[in-house]
């Protein structure tokens, strides 16, 4: 099995998904949607093919939260598979339940693409098969039924993860001393590398020409973050989604199996 590849597959397809997102979600104008709207009432971009109407204009728009979301393709998976094509309009009694499904399995394809990047890493063969195991067991979890994701006990499993990733973090973590804040703050030109900013309010950061190797972002705040002729090469668990919350261009170097935004000029 090639987890590199394996990776590279977690990639949003929303020409195979139902427009789950823009149904299933709370949104907020505050946070960069379109206007405020309760979760599971359709956006009002939302077209009949479930495309986006106004696609083309959410940076002309500032949709700030529409252009940094991403599913790691959870949402082709609920649709294709666990509703083998059936949408929410046809099963409209089941409406709810496919939302909250999408729900759930959004956060268990999280997951797994950090274990699967985790397994890219320069780490022990006994680390390496736990995590392999823990990814096979994912993916089991991820084809249940409806009835079993509803009942799934999310945090329990969490649980079970977390001291996983954080093992794995504190490998490549140099404990090099972290910044009390980074809002807004320049940081131009500094190597970055090996610094911990899991979890770290990255909003609206310089990183113009910074160095990340080995600099883990799990679950970093990254919007507007500037990253401009940055080198992210060999970042740890940076997410699309992060990328695509912030800002870069043509020179910002990117790990592999991640993609420019169309917003990166």
């Amino acid at each position: 099995m090639n987890y590199s590849e394996e990776l590279l597959q977690l990639k949003t397809n929303c020409s195979k998904c139902s427009g789950l997102c823009c149904v299933a979600l709370f949104f907020s104008k505050m946070d960069g949607f379109p206007k405020d709207k309760k979760a599971g009432q359709p956006c009002n971009n939302l077209l009949n093919d479930f495309q986006c109407k106004i696609h083309t204009q959410l940076e002309d728009r500032n949709l700030k939260g529409c252009i940094g979301y991403d599913c790691f393709g959870a949402g082709q998976h609920v649709t294709q598979c666990i509703y083998q094509g059936k949408t929410y309009r046809d099963l409209t009694n089941q409406a709810t339940e496919i939302f909250d499904v999408f729900i759930i399995v959004f956060q268990l394809y999280q997951v797994r693409y950090y274990l699967l990047e985790a397994l890219t890493l320069d780490i022990s063969s006994k680390k390496k098969e736990r995590i392999k195991n823990l990814i096979i067991e994912n993916k089991k979890i991820c084809n249940y039924f409806p009835n079993e994701l509803l009942s799934f006990n999310l945090n329990t499993y969490k649980d079970k993860i977390n001291p996983v990733l954080k093992q794995i973090c504190s490998q490549f973590n140099n404990n090099k001393k972290v910044p009390t804040a980074f809002l807004a703050k320049n940081f131009k030109g500094e190597d970055m590398s090996g610094l911990d900013l899991s979890m770290k309010l990255l909003i609206a950061a310089n990183f113009d020409s910074c160095k990340f190797d080995n600099t883990i972002f799990l679950g970093a705040d990254t919007r507007d973050a500037n990253f401009n002729d940055a080198d992210l090469t060999k970042a740890l668990f940076l997410t699309q989604g992060q990328v695509n919350s912030a800002k870069g261009n043509r020179n910002t170097k990117l790990p592999k199996h991640l993609n420019y935004p169309v917003t990166w000029k």
